[in-house]
């Protein structure tokens, strides 16, 4: 059967929910055990689909096309344990699923309401974990305690609970217990309330895991134990780690949160292998070496609007013991400043995944800089398209070359809509999603990263590279090093006689792992600091000469 840890998070939002159940995912499967991770969102959208980054994040694509929460890529690059589409329901999903139920008659005349129907709806799409055969699944609450759409699905976990046995799933409650500097105090007081909330539903929580900025010492501790009712034993920091996300997992074992967890489910304590992960995590704090790339977005505010991108970025650099500053830059900074202010003191240029024409004007200076002045280049998405319009306009000669999403008009459509696109109108769920084959080119610097002749990778989006421009492109010097395998859809651009420029259709950063390192990524972290030491050669020459 089954076993059972059930999430939730109190006192404020962005706590860490996400990286703690990673965490304890990571912990739990480095003991032996086959885990399972899931995150439950309260939001009436049926995905993530069709939201703002600027807003909610990025969307991270699993590799059955599922369009969810970013939270995902944390349990993926954790773990190394692949997500689907039943890792992620939200309100709306769980609603669109009853109502669609009823309107079948699968109800039979009865009056449908939050309990029992989407109560039960909820515990069925947590209990898709008994159908993956795991012994442990990790269920995360999205939302704080509090929140008015949070209340069915706790009231679901209260009930599954209740139906499992107290063997059979425990409660973690990660919560906050803040420092006020005024007062020169930590306060256990909105973690009391917090919990207080959790006790009026009809959920204790076992173990509470405590956000903080400093060690909460003896007397916290048993404070927070006595007015929440968790044993002493049971109540844990989570200390605001220094370097590196990836600390996290080694804080919690060393608190002993996963040993607390095993044994209130009666599971025996194995001993946990996490050799590997302390020597990566090891480089990320102190690495040998440095390089600085250029991501250049129009999101680039917002940490979460790339998260994935920035973490691949992070693998790559602990795979060659370096560490990679990541420069932001905001596109529309490059319409109108010169590019070389920007980005001549960059080791690399990543143009990442978007829509729309906002900032691409400054999207193409930044390819232009890194394709004349050999910067090595990795276009993403997006990135591979408006690398291929910059390329046909300053290379090819093709004057007003664009893409279609941007330019339905253009004289030279050099991307264009999916021929399977062109009657969709919705907009959720409806691109080209999901993981797809690509065949590699022999001889190309991705056959060489990659060292396989047919890949798989994940896929979002709706526009392509148009076949009838190929000819051209070929005889100016760029290689098509990745096809579909019917050989019609452009998957991977290359150009002759550069360092290293790739544009890929796909989104690498979707695979990539702490303990395994996108091929990608790897190789354009690696070209990154080849150039970072020429350069520096160069500079030490001419200042010598």
């Amino acid at each position: 059967m089954t076993k059972y840890i059930i999430i939730t998070g109190g006192v404020v939002s962005s706590l860490g929910k996400g990286i703690t159940s990673a965490s304890l995912g990571l912990l739990l499967k480095s003991r032996g055990y086959k885990v399972w991770l899931q995150k439950l969102d309260p939001y009436i959208n049926v995905d993530a689909g069709t939201m703002n980054p600027f807003q909610h994040g990025e969307v991270y694509v699993t590799e059955d096309g599922a369009e969810t929460d970013l939270d995902l890529g944390h349990y993926e690059r954790f773990t190394g344990i692949e997500t689907d589409r039943h890792s992620n329901f939200t309100t709306g999903r769980i609603y669109d699923e009853v109502i669609k139920r009823e309107r079948r008659g699968d109800y039979l005349g009865k009056t449908v309401q939050v309990v029992p129907h989407i109560t039960d709806a909820i515990k069925e799409a947590m209990l898709t974990a008994e159908r993956k055969n795991v012994d442990i699944a990790l269920i995360e609450i999205g939302g704080t305690v509090g929140d008015i759409e949070s209340l069915p699905f706790l009231e679901a976990v209260r009930q599954l609970r209740l139906e499992l046995g107290e063997k059979n799933a425990v409660f973690v409650h990660l919560t906050l217990v803040p420092y006020i500097r005024t007062a020169g105090e930590i306060k256990t007081k909105p973690t009391q309330h917090s919990v207080g909330k959790l006790r009026e539903i009809g959920i204790q929580p076992e173990i509470l895991v405590c956000r903080c900025d400093r060690p909460l010492g003896e007397d916290i501790r048993r404070k927070l134990s006595m007015f929440c009712n968790v044993p002493y034993e049971s109540v844990f920091e989570e200390i605001d780690v220094s370097h590196t996300i990836y600390e996290v997992p080694i804080a919690l074992y060393e608190e002993g949160v996963d040993v607390r967890i095993l044994d209130k489910l009666g599971l025996e304590v194995r001993a946990a292998n996490l050799v590997e992960w302390r020597r990566r995590v090891s480089r990320a704090i102190a690495p040998r070496f440095r390089t600085r790339i250029a991501v250049v977005g129009k999101y680039i505010t917002l940490q979460d609007s790339y998260k994935s991108i920035y973490e691949a970025l992070a693998h790559g650099g602990m795979e060659h013991n370096a560490r990679v500053e990541v420069v932001r830059v905001e596109s529309e900074e490059l319409e109108k400043t010169d590019p070389a202010k920007l980005l001549s003191d960059v080791d690399g240029i990543l143009v990442p995944g978007g829509f729309g024409k906002r900032g691409v004007e400054g999207k193409l200076e930044a390819i232009r800089f890194a394709r004349e002045n050999d910067v090595p280049f990795l276009g993403i998405c997006y990135g591979m398209q408006l690398a291929a319009v910059e390329f046909a306009r300053n290379v090819c000669g093709l004057k007003g070359a664009d893409t279609t999403e941007n330019e339905p008009k253009t004289p030279h459509p050099v991307i264009c809509l999916l021929e399977e696109q062109e009657e969709v109108t919705d907009m959720g769920g409806t691109m080209r999603l999901g993981s797809h084959p690509c065949w590699l080119q022999p001889n190309t610097k991705v056959s060489s990263a990659y060292k396989e002749a047919v890949i798989m990778e994940r896929h979002r989006h709706r526009y392509e590279f148009n076949n009838k421009y190929r000819p051209l492109f070929e005889k100016n010097g760029m290689k098509f090093a990745g096809l579909s395998p019917d050989r019609k859809l452009v998957e991977i651009v290359e150009l002759d006689g550069h360092r290293w420029f790739v544009g890929v259709q796909f989104h690498p950063e979707f695979k990539s792992q702490v303990l395994v390192p996108h091929p990608l990524f790897d190789n354009f972290v690696n070209e990154s600091l080849k150039h970072h030491r020429h350069a520096r050669h160069d500079a030490k020459r001419n200042h010598n000469g």
